[in-house]
């Protein structure tokens, strides 16, 4: 009869003991790292803007140049004209082309040097 009594209060202390029990955890360090933003001296005066508020005539001359849609657009105005940057993926690569409000495309040089 001891013994029973005796096995039944150590499941009973056991359970008990292992209910208060937790697991340690060991505190995770936080790292971190200040990245600086360079801007490219070709993204200078862009702001971003929705692809959708990308006038007719540039919608047009990218479906007919490249057979796509642009995927993000940056607008900046120059001497009174918008010029659009815009960034089109044809062929599996990323693209990125100048173009007026017309519809006219641009080089790269002719947008850098009038910075």
């Amino acid at each position: 009869m001891k013994k029973s009594v005796f096995s039944v209060m150590a499941v009973a202390g056991l359970f008990f003991a292992t209910q208060t029990m937790q697991a340690q955890e060991e505190p995770v360090e936080e790292t971190t790292e200040e990245v600086e933003a360079e801007v490219a001296p070709e993204m200078a005066g862009f702001e971003m803007i929705d692809v959708l508020a990308l006038p007719q005539p540039v919608k047009d001359a990218t479906m007919t140049e490249f057979n796509a849609v642009a995927s993000e657009a940056w607008v900046k105005l120059e001497n009174d004209e918008k010029i659009y940057k815009l960034n089109v993926a044809t062929d599996g690569e990323v693209k990125t082309v100048y173009a007026t409000a017309n519809g006219e495309w641009l080089k790269e040089d002719e947008v850098i040097d009038a910075n």
